[in-house]
């Protein structure tokens, strides 16, 4: 007797078709497949036991998770443009470069020092761009309890990176 799988298993009927729509959008088919793997992931995260329409729902999470990466890259490349524009600003200094890397270090390592939703909450509003709105909805959490986190992040930040001023 084949045992019966909960009702968000229907979602995967719709598997091929979620690979395939997004292999011709993104002509890339690994990337497709990533895509229907974040998918997934999130829908079976996610109440989704309650979707009326599990294929659609799937088409929309799917969609919703491409916007957010292209987004994040457009950031992603603002930033990076931004740090070069600086630099070249900076008349090539190598001591100004050689701050700045351990600038980031100095971030980095202190954000580990953080719980998990304080780092979520800074990257994704800081870097991500995403709202609080946006945040509280995906972390199960208060807007001002995002706002908490934020704020506690920030003040650990200043306080471990006070002493790296130029």
């Amino acid at each position: 007797m084949t045992p019966k799988l909960p009702r968000r298993h229907g979602f995967f009927e719709h598997y091929e078709e979620l690979v395939g729509t997004w292999t011709r959008r993104l002509r890339n088919r690994q990337q497709a497949e990533d895509l229907a793997h974040d998918t997934f992931v999130r829908v079976l995260e996610s109440d989704s036991a309650t979707v009326a329409q599990p294929r659609a729902y799937l088409h929309q999470t799917a969609r919703n998770i491409a916007v957010d990466g292209y987004r994040r890259e457009d950031r992603r490349g603002a930033m990076e443009s931004e740090a070069v524009d600086h630099s070249a600003s900076s008349s090539g200094d190598p001591e100004h470069f050689m701050h700045a890397i351990q600038l980031a270090d100095s971030i980095e390592r202190a954000l580990t020092e953080l719980p998990v939703n304080c780092r979520k909450v800074f990257v994704w509003q800081k870097i991500e761009g995403l709202t609080q709105a946006e945040i509280a909805e995906r972390l199960g959490l208060s807007k001002n309890m995002v706002e908490k986190y934020m704020i506690r992040t920030l003040r650990h930040l200043r306080d471990r990176l006070d002493g790296l001023q130029p």
